[in-house]
């Protein structure tokens, strides 16, 4: 099987670790008879450094004839005085808008082997956590009406919560088909005895995995048990449907239990198998060049790719096992280096993972 894939490295370390993930990709292609095809384009400082804007509209053409998208990191110091319109991140909001992307899935996963670097209690942790948390990303009070009124002590403000059942129902669809491929078990995460886009979030969720996903078993959570569990029993949590706002919060909650953020990649999805992929660590200026940057997260985002795009289940085993592996045998990166364990540099672990595949 050929596989198109557009490359954005984006700014600061995001060269260096989507080029460790394409040498990840290269070896699941050699061993199981793949063809993965590369295509890099600009996005990010580096676009408004060549083209004056962040987001190039042959990026955006590329995007969408591609199977999907790699992405390593946007942004940095240089770009930072720059106005809105023009900053990095721009050409990150315009990729996911441009591609339809209305679903943001974030593993929290901490690794049997990285347990210590975990700020929970080991027992807690000694076997391993992993959380998917699938949020909604183009709904709800972060694009609701919004506004201001009154004066001095009477002035207010307000943000509006708002989801429609086409909304619920296709972020549904997306949570019950990685359930598929875990667990066959959803936690919805509202606020529905005190909030009413909740009480339709819980009944949409239900009605829409009863009639579309039988074999899917679907639980309900009130928001601020969820954020309880995380800390409290995070081995019991699988794959978490959540709101934007709930989903936001929630997130960062959960992957402060993993221990580094080096180790954390995310998606985006829409309708389609076409996805963007990506660690969810930022571009890292400072130490950009110096190979230290840790890549496993963006080459557990091109795992993802594997396997939420382009179905490859085995393939994607293969680059989590190798993971794995390397953890087990003590090879770590600065960020998660601990006395007694060999440090190397971010390019050494991709090709101690490519090995292992």
């Amino acid at each position: 099987m050929n596989y198109n894939i557009t490359v954005l490295d984006g700014d600061g370390i995001g060269p260096e670790i989507c080029a460790g993930a394409i040498k990840v990709l290269n070896a699941v292609g050699q061993k199981f008879g793949h063809k993965f095809n590369f295509t890099h384009k600009l996005i990010g400082g580096c676009a408004i450094d060549a083209c004056g804007a962040p987001l190039p509209e042959d990026t955006v053409k590329t995007c969408l004839e591609s199977d999907s998208v790699l992405l390593g990191a946007v942004g940095g110091y240089k770009w930072d005085n720059l106005p809105v319109d023009l900053r990095p991140e721009k050409g990150l909001l315009g990729i996911r808008k441009a591609m339809g992307l209305y679903s943001n899935i974030r593993p929290a996963k901490l690794w049997a082997s990285l347990a210590e670097a975990s700020p929970l209690k080991g027992r807690l942790v000694e076997n391993g956590v992993e959380i998917i948390i699938v949020r909604e990303l183009t709904g709800g009070i972060y694009f609701g009406e919004r506004g201001r009124g009154g004066d001095g002590a009477t002035e207010y403000a307000w943000d509006t919560e708002k989801y429609s059942v086409g909304e619920i129902e296709r972020i549904t669809r997306i949570a019950c088909e990685l359930a598929l491929k875990r667990n066959k078990k959803v936690v919805s995460v509202d606020k529905a005895n005190v909030l009413e886009s909740s009480r339709l979030w819980r009944r949409t969720v239900h009605a829409y995995a009863e009639k579309h996903y039988p074999e899917v078993t679907v639980e309900d959570m009130l928001v601020d048990n969820a954020a309880m569990q995380i800390v409290k029993n995070p081995a019991a949590l699988d794959v978490l449907l959540t709101s934007n706002i709930f989903g936001d919060i929630l997130s960062d909650e959960a992957a402060q239990i993993t221990g580094s953020i080096g180790m954390l990649a995310s998606s985006s999805l829409g309708d389609g198998t076409r996805g963007l992929y990506e660690p969810i660590h930022g571009s890292a200026p400072d130490i950009a060049g110096k190979d230290i940057a840790n890549p496993i997260a963006t080459i557990l985002a091109a795992a993802m790719m594997l396997r939420d795009s382009f179905k490859l289940l085995d393939e994607c085993a293969a680059i989590e096992n190798a993971v794995d592996s390397v953890l087990q045998e003590g090879w770590r990166t600065a960020d998660i280096y601990e006395e007694g364990k060999n440090k190397v540099t971010g390019s050494r672990m991709a090709c101690l993972i490519a090995e292992r595949i």
